[in-house]
């Protein structure tokens, strides 16, 4: 535990809105936890000219939302630069952080919270939808529909019994996404760096990262993006798996290669595809938009009522533990035994 801080209240800079969780932010702010200070910019130009004028001064912690991100940009060295030295917390409503440089939050003693385990069941949702309509080839039958066709000329499906899902990365998500497709009678394996305690596996085999590719008939992504996982999946990586494999993804768009992803698509390789994240969103590879065995989702894997106010409630938890005690719920891992100042 580090020191408490001083039991005054705290300004917290708000970036991006509260959507839902209305009640909880009152509340930070009737006890006297937090004076909010709001962001006037609508771009990251703007957000650091108002950073010079002073207007962030004395500013203990963030809050902030995915959508913000067109407001900052990446939460990164320059921007943390501009923010006043009495930043101490960046207080993030999403699983995934990745709009973050963690590094250089770190070197500034500056501690960061995600919310790891609240979109686990709507995420997991989402991806169970994907992996039967891929398989089955839905999105073919539905855009043929669409232009008066009967069907589409879509092929004949496959059903989820039996085949062997490879799950690669089997954290919170990934472990949900295992127990739903027990209902359907697939066989699991998975991949992470660490393999898990055998209670987390819940019967998941764990194997090498080449074997899953080999092996999985459905492969789904489901790890953080990072500086170790962008592209994890391309052309060499398509090479090693089963002819008309079926890809599902609803993780971060840049872990896949989309342009290897489309000349597999083309070649056959891949037999179908279901995406919730894109490379560059919202902006759409041109490739995927145009094949009918692709199945797309505008990123709405947390796109509920509940799961978006449990996500906001569990943020506005870290930031009024931030303020009060010094502390956090739900610290990133890679900032997990650091010691701050």
């Amino acid at each position: 535990m580090g020191p408490s801080p001083e039991q005054t209240i705290k300004k917290v800079l708000l970036i991006g809105e509260i959507d839902h969780a209305h009640d909880a932010w009152k509340s930070l702010e009737e006890d006297g936890v937090v004076e909010t200070v709001h962001v006037k910019a609508t771009n990251r130009a703007d957000f650091l000219q108002e950073a010079g004028t002073g207007a962030f001064e004395g500013i203990y912690a963030v809050y902030r939302n995915l959508p913000s991100v067109s407001i900052t940009g990446r939460i990164d060295a320059e921007l943390l630069e501009a923010l006043p030295r009495s930043l101490k917390f960046i207080c993030h409503v999403g699983a995934g952080y990745d709009q973050i440089d963690v590094h250089a939050c770190s070197a500034r003693s500056i501690r960061v919270s995600n919310v790891p385990t609240a979109p686990d069941d709507a995420t997991a949702d989402v991806n169970m939808f994907l992996i039967i309509g891929a398989l089955r080839g839905f999105n073919c039958g539905m855009a043929g529909l669409r232009r008066g066709e009967w069907k589409g000329g879509a092929p004949l499906g496959h059903d989820p019994q039996g085949k062997i899902l490879g799950i690669l990365g089997m954290g919170g998500i990934g472990r949900t996404l295992k127990r739903r497709t027990d209902a359907f009678g697939m066989k699991v394996i998975y991949h992470n760096r660490t393999r898990l305690p055998e209670s987390l596996e819940a019967g998941a085999a764990y194997v090498g990262f080449d074997e899953l590719l080999a092996r999985a008939d459905v492969i789904s992504l489901n790890l953080p993006l990072n500086k170790h996982t962008h592209h994890i999946i391309s052309t060499a990586e398509f090479a090693k798996m089963k002819d008309g494999v079926v890809i599902v993804n609803t993780a971060r768009g840049a872990v896949i290669d989309e342009d290897a992803l489309v000349k597999a698509l083309d070649s056959g390789k891949v037999r179908s595809v279901g995406l919730d994240v894109f490379e560059n969103e919202p902006e759409v590879h041109p490739g995927l938009m145009a094949n009918d065995h692709v199945m797309l989702v505008p990123h709405m894997g947390t796109h509920t009522y509940e799961t978006q106010t449990a996500m906001e409630c569990w943020c506005i938890d870290n930031l009024r533990m931030a303020c009060t005690i010094g502390e956090l719920k739900s610290l990133v891992p890679e900032q997990a035994g650091l010691s701050f100042t």
